[in-house]
């Protein structure tokens, strides 16, 4: 019997323990503005002495962004490192804009779940879980989409028009790691063998990739 307590009683410790490994740790002080002038190094930003309401406000969501480049998108982040005020509060928000036929790559936020209202256009989004299986839907103005935390996913424009969607985060710095970008593009360079291997192809197709993101 007295195992079984032990049992329980770790049981509800554990759950209780959740919440606070679910996302940002918890703030300490009703504010801490990100002081990014700094020197200290630590896992989030110092706060900043001497505050202003406009370290809470951000205007950077206001217009489309450039979509001219090769992925048709452009992600307009509204995180700590450009909205400081959001610094200890675990959250953050972006706009994605798409040109016709754009995509906003398969990637990762390792440190946030992400959640989309769709405020312009047409998109089939989708995302991947660890059993390798899609779950993918075509979504409109107005309509909202989850994607869980760490989960490779995707948007694609598949209207005729411009595309935009407003996201949000619960962290603040949910870190981004595109999948291409990252295996075709890192610093120093993937092994071109290893990639070969991985994908089934010749190390000459894979340097032939790498060389697009150059």
């Amino acid at each position: 019997m007295a195992g079984l307590h032990f049992s329980v009683v770790c049981a509800v410790l554990l759950a209780l323990a959740a919440p606070a490994l679910a996302g940002d740790p918890d703030m300490l002080q009703d504010v801490c503005v990100a002081d990014m002038e700094s020197p200290v190094k630590l896992n989030g930003f110092p706060c900043k002495a001497n505050i202003k309401a406009d370290d809470f406000f951000f205007a950077g969501l206001k217009k489309a962004g450039n979509t001219n480049n090769a992925a048709g998108s452009v992600v307009t982040a509204a995180n700590v490192m450009s909205f400081p005020g959001v610094n200890t509060l675990g959250v953050s928000m972006a706009r994605i804009d798409y040109a016709p036929g754009g995509q906003n790559p398969p990637h990762t936020h390792p440190r946030a779940t992400e959640i989309i209202f769709v405020t312009e256009g047409t998109l089939e989004v989708g995302f991947i879980t660890t059993a390798n299986k899609l779950f993918t839907k075509t979504i409109t103005v107005g309509e909202v989409f989850v994607f869980p935390r760490g989960f490779v996913h995707f948007q694609q424009n598949r209207g005729y028009g411009p595309a935009s969607v407003i996201a949000g985060f619960n962290s603040q710095l949910q870190g981004t790691q595109a999948i291409a970008t990252t295996l075709f593009a890192a610093a120093p360079p993937v092994p071109s063998d290893v990639l070969a291997k991985a994908f089934r192809i010749d190390n000459g197709q894979v340097d032939a990739i790498k060389a697009k993101f150059k």
